[in-house]
């Protein structure tokens, strides 16, 4: 099987399709009136942080009180510091690596992960499918701000001893790294190009992905890949099916979300086990928050876990709200053969995308291909017009 053929319909067949609920329509305000100016768009978003924020992650943790910089190593093409930072009381510390492309007198885009605890930053391959083509790389490990450890509870790592007071779940606490990257490389004299600055992570940190780009605006792209439930899935979507003819498998749930790792969620999210279709949000509001800026959603067709379906139709409804506000073309979606994995060819998309709108470049032809039948969308609203 080679990754980076485009996918075509019918890799994907759909053994069982459930539709709890139509999605909820983000145009209408909580005092049940619905938009009709883009201008009001920012006030209805604040409105939609209280659910798909605040309510699925928990509180957020504030800005920092101080962010200081040390520099720990300058060799090998890699760049390594210290970041110092939270409260002066109770202050916390990461590592941040940058890896920049070999482009004298540039400034380049850069690509901000918190997966430097996975494999993928000592693959090659990988980090040259952007190096390559000049935009960089810019890791930090999120689990030195709160472990990704199931069995030690909730409010377990450095960032609670910062914030004690706080409720928030390992998902914000990850996100919140990756805005202070950003202002530590704000810092920095390094040729980076700021008004290019992506957001992307793999699986769990996809999820933190989406949700750093959806609070950090400072994030032009934000590219959560293969999220699973929690972040690009959809909650009132449950699906089943078979991957070129290989074995059954099914969707990830909420039930299953809040199961085992509750800790990564807020509080009173686990109100709505086995209750999606009551949530007052699902994942499109999220995805809407990101708008105008750049959203690309990256997932794989033999990713069931990950929900291809649903992914699929919580992209298509946010897109309404980008076309609301006069950016549709800034949705990007593609499927890839495969399962889960942060591939190279994942990253060779997302570079793409940078290219085609930074510069012009043509866009591949992996965007908007299904590797499933369409089913009917599970929203009947549309954007005013």
């Amino acid at each position: 099987m080679n990754l980076n053929d485009p996918v075509r319909e019918g890799q994907l067949e759909l053994t069982e399709y459930n539709l709890l609920g139509k999605l909820p329509d983000p145009f209408v305000r909580d005092n049940g009136t619905r938009l009709t100016d883009p201008a009001d768009w920012p006030a209805r978003r604040a409105e939609i942080y209280k659910t798909a924020i605040e309510l699925q992650y928990g509180v957020q943790p504030p800005a920092p009180e101080f962010v200081e910089v040390e520099p720990l190593y300058f060799g090998a093409g890699i760049i390594n510091y210290m970041i110092h930072t939270g409260t002066r009381e109770a202050p916390l510390s990461f590592k941040m690596q940058v890896l920049l492309p070999d482009r004298p007198g540039e400034k380049v885009p850069v690509i901000v992960d918190g997966d430097l605890g996975w494999k993928y930053h000592m693959d090659k391959e990988y980090l040259g499918a952007a190096l390559n083509k000049g935009v960089g790389w810019v890791f930090f490990d999120r689990t030195e701000l709160a472990p990704d450890i199931n069995n030690k509870g909730r409010r377990n790592g450095p960032i609670y001893r910062t914030y004690p007071g706080m409720d928030f779940g390992a998902l914000a606490a990850w996100a919140w790294g990756y805005s202070r990257c950003v202002d530590a490389l704000e810092q920095l004299r390094l040729p980076i190009d700021f008004n290019w600055i992506a957001f992307s992570g793999h699986s769990r940190g996809g999820k933190t992905a989406a949700l750093a780009g959806a609070l950090d605006t400072r994030a032009k792209v934000v590219n959560p890949n293969e999220t699973c439930a929690g972040a690009c899935g959809c909650y009132r979507i449950h699906m089943k099916g078979r991957f070129e003819g290989g074995p059954e498998g099914r969707s990830e749930t909420l039930e299953d979300l809040w199961r085992v790792f509750s800790f990564w969620m807020g509080p009173e999210f686990g109100a709505y086990d086995k209750r999606e279709a009551e949530l007052p949000f699902d994942t499109h509001f999220l995805k809407a928050m990101i708008a105008p800026r750049i959203l690309f959603v990256s997932e794989a067709a033999g990713d069931l876990w990950a929900n291809p379906v649903g992914s699929w139709q919580t992209s298509v409804a946010a897109k309404e709200v980008f076309k609301f506000l006069g950016v549709e073309d800034n949705l990007y979606w593609y499927f890839r053969p495969g399962t889960h994995a942060h591939a190279v060819c994942d990253v060779a998309r997302l570079v793409n995308i940078i290219d085609h709108k930074r510069t012009g470049a043509p866009l591949d032809e992996h965007f908007f291909r299904l590797p499933f039948k369409a089913p009917e969308l599970a929203f009947d609203w549309r954007c005013p017009t």
